[in-house]
């Protein structure tokens, strides 16, 4: 069984990302879960050298964890692209370069994939929760689409502009950031959590 999470609980988001505290913020919410950002405390972005995003997680929610003396929560998420064999997957955020320009990044994906005729795309987004002793969980989610060019929409962050998830007819770029919060890779990652720790 899950180890829960107090209502009323503080909580370090594990990221300096600003879009991902909003997106964990806004979750949070109803759960009267208060999130403080691991840059808000000063905490440095460890190294993700794991091979998989579950593994990327779990480094980041231990390191502010037991930086911070509070659970922590960690998102590792990416865009992986069908015709470049899952790229760029665990580097997204690294092929936006040191200054975060994911319009580079976005740009990239299109000339890597060339004239390739597949488009598909997905998003995966694990969450690990972690305590200062150790103790973590952790929870994936995933949503399908295809990739589009060129981007659409300036909602969202990261590649979300070139990404139509299926059954949708705007980009993550496009669409309202509530509907995305509520269907999105983190939103699936994050039931998942809710319902184990919190349900």
């Amino acid at each position: 069984m899950a180890r829960r999470l107090a209502a009323g609980a503080r909580l370090v988001l594990a990221s300096h990302n600003p879009g991902k505290l909003r997106e964990i913020e806004a979750l949070m919410a109803p759960h009267r879960v208060e999130v403080i950002s691991a840059g808000a405390l000063g905490l440095p972005e460890p190294e993700e050298p794991a091979p998989d995003f579950a593994g990327n997680a779990r480094i980041k929610a231990l390191a502010a964890a037991i930086a911070s003396g509070l659970p922590a929560l960690a998102d590792d998420s990416g865009f992986c692209v069908s015709a470049l064999g899952g790229a760029p997957g665990v580097v997204s955020a690294r092929w936006a370069g040191p200054d975060k320009d994911f319009g580079l990044a976005m740009a990239r994906v299109i000339r890597e994939m060339g004239a390739a005729a597949d488009r598909t795309a997905w998003f995966i987004s694990a969450l690990c929760l972690a305590w200062p002793d150790g103790h973590t969980e952790t929870f994936e989610g995933r949503v399908d689409g295809v990739c589009v060019w060129p981007p659409r929409g300036t909602l969202g962050f990261g590649y979300d502009p070139m990404f139509l998830a299926a059954g949708e007819t705007g980009t993550y770029g496009e669409i309202d950031p509530a509907r995305k919060q509520a269907t999105s890779h983190r939103a699936r990652a994050f039931a998942q959590l809710i319902q184990a720790c919190f349900g």
